[in-house]
């Protein structure tokens, strides 16, 4: 297919990127609305602090369902006016959300009389999600010595947005909404373009005082230390769904609560001596079971709240990845999903090839459409060999032979896409190539329509050969020969080993750049160099293609100013013609990007250059809200004093981002797997400077468990087996 036009020459003689069609639009930073999020299956909401949904253009906030807006206005007014904020507080697990609210001074008259004294009502809003609604209750306590009248409104609307509406895109018409109102119940209906009805169902509990279109109002007579409670819940309904989940909101409570408990029962337990640190870890495992959607192939990971909460193939695959040591299950679901979702047959509007791994899956009005092509997306180069690597890693990690079995003709589908329709031009490499001018212009993990160019700022042209995307092929191929060998075809194994091999020489030949000391980021349609420093290079020791050599040198370039930020490595390094610390991909700080990177230095022994990055990204996450990582921040260089500057439209949380810390400390300890002889080993294990301390506790290994507590001792460290289950065969090594 031709290539899209060449975009026009700046006055600087670089190019400018082409506008991109799926930009997020940003008139506020998601960080200065210091919004609250929760999330459950399908559904998920973002609320600001009063837990509240304020509409407004660009605004995120609303409760969400299926990549659309149920709910996009929802404000709890006291006597006409918005109750004071005294503070609002996610839970660790992220099951609910609690938000204590009073009184303001309330005011009767022309002459302003003072009736009821601020701070006198205390009013407990709690939220939760579950099965597609948003539950909540609003518990009024009254502090003054006298009885208090207290008119209470619930305002709401919803306007049924798609997401894409929601990130700025423009729609020329949409469908009709209308309504429905009873006595305790009103519902907002909307049949779409795609003729889909969907219903916003609302429910009260008690019955209120009067209830409109868009305001439920209660008159609520407290006596002087009397409580009421007043109960309501959006439900999110398209066509023909009925209510399947209690309207009792404490039954619906200990249901959700239950379910949350049991999704996290089979992981590992992780407490440091560091109690930040544990504050850190606490949060990133709540905010992957936040993430986590139960399917039928098991629990997998939406990518991130807002922008990306559905399922996205590489990002589960790396959050999988990040995860594997702690939560096998995880990856299992991954793996199985994907193969049901792989692609079988060519579909140029989908980017579709047979073999090929997902990229995006959307349910909304617009992908249903086809006004944004991703109703099942395949544009991205790299899910399909890191598909192969996560079924490598699985097997090594659990011994699972009979889910690899029943995985082995998705996995041969995906070597035949890396072999055949993943090389286009036959010259050894993979690349990318948008088949459908709607599709994404650039189709690896830095997707941004400007993140691939040449030295002299100029965008590189299609087809392009990412170099991460070889590393993750060789990776792929020697996966792929570990599991021919398990299931006993030698011959096979035999065959992608020395594929592997020859990639890895033709891969140092064509790609590294003794001008800039790394590895070219890309080669263009011309086979021309990229010569850029990015952090693409360090994928390339996670995935294990660069010999030791260059791998040291990339490790200690990847470490330097130019790059660290003294936060972690930039996507591109300081200096480099497109660099801005505030772009999306050109200098930003990504803590995915720097778990693989961490990763692959433990793959070389760069144990010292990992402590570095996994104690610049600790201190960054000591300065962020609940502790949480977000998908990314800005590059600018640290100072003395100062926390990292947040990126304004970063999803929070991310699924690979939250999952960051603990890929670094499986890293800094080297934990291995061999499920076979129920061993885990521990190669050159270290601690960074923050942990004194570290214990795991129900480490699965086999069909056994150890738990391990590892101390630091200067440089060195000392490792103890705890205890074993009950088999006792569990056993740990340590290599230095």
């Amino acid at each position: 297919m031709k290539e899209p036009a060449f975009p026009a020459t700046s006055a600087k003689g670089t190019q400018d990127a082409p506008p991109s069609q799926f930009y997020i639009a940003a008139t506020e930073s998601l960080s200065e609305l210091s919004t609250r999020t929760l999330k459950h299956g399908d559904t998920f909401g973002i609320f600001d602090r009063h837990g509240d949904i304020i509409p407004g253009f660009g605004s995120p906030q609303g409760l969400f369902h299926d990549d659309t807006r149920f709910l996009s206005s929802l404000q709890i007014l006291v006597n006409s006016q918005r109750p004071l904020l005294l503070s609002s507080k996610i839970e660790d697990n992220n099951a609910a959300l609690s938000v204590d609210l009073t009184n303001p001074d309330l005011l009767e008259g022309e002459n302003g009389a003072l009736v009821l004294e601020r701070d006198m009502v205390h009013i407990l809003r709690s939220k939760f999600l579950w099965r597609s609604g948003c539950y909540e209750r609003l518990g009024l306590r009254n502090f003054a010595a006298a009885n208090s009248w207290i008119d209470l409104d619930i305002l709401f609307d919803a306007d049924f947005a798609d997401i894409f509406e929601v990130r700025g895109k423009h729609r020329a018409s949409r469908g009709e909404k209308r309504s429905e109102i009873s006595k305790d119940r009103a519902i907002i209906a909307y049949r779409g373009l795609d003729d889909v009805v969907r219903r916003t169902v609302i429910d009260f509990d008690p019955r209120p005082s009067a209830l409109d279109r868009g305001r439920a109002r209660y008159r609520i007579n407290l006596a002087a230390g009397g409580r009421a409670s007043v109960f309501f819940t959006f439900r999110c309904m398209q066509d023909e769904d009925h209510v399947n989940a209690p309207r009792s909101f404490l039954l619906a409570t200990r249901r959700a609560r239950r379910e949350l408990r049991g999704l996290a029962s089979g992981a590992a337990t992780v407490e440091t001596s560091n109690n930040v640190f544990n504050e850190v870890l606490r949060r990133s495992m709540a905010d992957l079971y936040m993430l986590v959607t139960e399917t039928a192939h098991g629990p997998f990971p939406y990518a991130g709240v807002p922008w990306f909460s559905t399922n996205f193939g590489r990002d589960s695959i790396i959050t999988a990845i990040e995860t594997l040591w702690i939560e096998p299950a995880v990856a299992k679901a991954v793996l199985k999903y994907l193969a049901a979702t792989q692609a079988v047959e060519t579909k140029p509007e989908a980017d579709a090839q047979p073999g090929k791994i997902v990229h995006e899956i959307r349910r909304g009005e617009m992908a249903r459409l086809g006004e944004v092509p991703f109703a099942r997306y395949y544009g991205s180069v790299d899910g399909t060999p890191l598909f192969v690597t996560l079924a490598g890693l699985y097997l090594e990690r659990t011994g699972d032979l009979d889910t690899i079995s029943e995985l082995w003709p998705s996995i041969d589908a995906a070597l035949n896409w890396i072999d055949c329709d993943g090389d286009r031009d036959g010259d050894g490499f993979v690349e990318y190539f948008r088949a459908d001018e709607n599709g994404l212009v650039n189709q690896g993990w830095k997707d941004s329509s400007d993140s691939v160019f040449h030295a002299d700022g100029a965008l590189a042209q299609g087809p392009i050969a990412l170099c991460e995307v070889q590393g993750y092929v060789f990776a792929a191929k020697r996966a792929a020969a570990k599991i021919a060998v398990a299931l006993g075809d030698v011959k096979r194994a035999e065959r992608l080993t020395q594929e592997a091999e020859a990639l890895a020489a033709r891969f140092d030949d064509a790609f590294w750049c003794e001008e800039i000391g790394t590895y070219a980021m890309a080669l263009d349609g011309d086979k021309r160099r990229c010569a850029i420093r990015s952090s693409n290079a360090g994928h390339l020791l996670f995935a294990g293609i660069a010999p030791a050599h260059r791998a040291a040198q990339v490790g200690d370039q990847l470490l330097k100013k130019p790059f660290f930020s003294g936060w972690g490595v930039r996507t591109i390094a300081a200096g480099e013609i497109r660099y801005n610390p505030m772009s999306y991909h050109n200098g930003s700080i990504w803590p995915h990007d720097n778990a693989l990177i961490g990763m692959g230095m433990a793959r070389y022994g760069l144990k010292h250059g990992l402590q570095t990055l996994f104690s610049g990204l600790f201190d960054a996450a000591c300065y962020m809200d609940l502790r949480r990582l977000p998908e990314l921040f800005c590059g600018f260089q640290r100072m003395r004093g100062k926390g990292p500057t947040l990126y304004p439209v970063a999803c929070t949380p991310q699924a690979w981002s939250s999952c960051a810390p603990f890929a670094l400390l499986q890293a800094s300890l080297g934990l291995e797997f061999e499920p076979g002889a129920h061993r885990v080993r521990l190669r050159q294990p270290k601690l960074p400077p923050f942990l004194d301390e570290v214990a795991i506790r129900s480490l699965a290994v086999g069909n056994s468990s150890i738990d391990l507590l590892v101390r630091r001792h200067g440089a060195d460290v000392s490792v103890s087996a705890l205890s074993s289950d009950d088999n006792g065969h569990a056993r740990v090594e340590v290599t230095l």
